[in-house]
């Protein structure tokens, strides 16, 4: 935990794949999932999710007709706390990514950065060791992916593991402690940011010869 991990490739190289058999939304044809030194490749969802793993999905995983305060005690109520505990966690929840301010706020209304944090903010409700955020720089302006950069530090900070696959390639890179890149289900390079920047075979397969960080 407290490391950011990229997970990189072209479309159909198979990262949002792997992300699905980690949570165990679908069952590998070989091979065995850890997590933390425990096999959990035969455990549903759910005992993932309490052992510590929580994934995002790309695509929006907000309530949209419900506040952002009620998004996130949609998730407070699913855990055996009492009332005043759970208005003390979404205080606290809320203030801790800095979306106080957007509480009352649909989610329908909200801009693409600020439904990231949310649903950002959402995951914590669980208190996981290990998200998983699939493509969270997609579709949003360059401030929030400024913003959504530091929340992964911030992530990271708390000693918590993040695993991101994204094809803004330099934003990825520069929050990551080291990465992948991965080609029809196989791994071609691996190593810090700056060796897979200057790997020839990751700028032929998918950075292209001019890339640089």
């Amino acid at each position: 935990p407290g490391e950011v991990v990229g997970l990189l490739g072209p479309n159909g190289a198979g990262k949002t794949t792997t992300f699905y058999m980690i949570v165990g939304l679908i069952w590998p044809d070989e091979g065995r999932i850890f997590l933390e030194g425990e096999d959990v490749s035969q455990c549903p969802m759910y005992i993932r999710a309490r052992k510590g793993l929580n994934y995002l999905p790309q695509e929006p995983s907000v309530f949209r007709k419900l506040t952002v305060e009620e998004n996130i005690m949609a998730i407070l109520e699913t855990l055996d706390i009492d009332e005043n505990e759970g208005k003390r966690r979404l205080k606290e929840l809320l203030g801790e990514l800095d979306i106080s301010h957007l509480a009352k706020a649909h989610a329908y209304s909200l801009s693409g950065g600020e439904r990231r944090r949310v649903e950002i903010t959402r995951a914590l409700v669980t208190s996981p060791k290990y998200i998983l955020l699939d493509e969270p720089f997609a579709g949003i302006d360059p401030l929030a992916v400024a913003d959504i950069q530091r929340i992964i530090f911030k992530l990271k900070s708390k000693g918590i593991g993040v695993v991101i696959s994204d094809h803004n390639v330099r934003e990825t890179l520069s929050v990551c402690d080291r990465a992948y890149i991965v080609n029809e289900g196989t791994i071609l390079v691996e190593g810090e940011p700056e060796t897979i920047a200057n790997s020839e075979i990751a700028r032929k397969i998918y950075f292209g010869e001019d890339f640089a960080l």
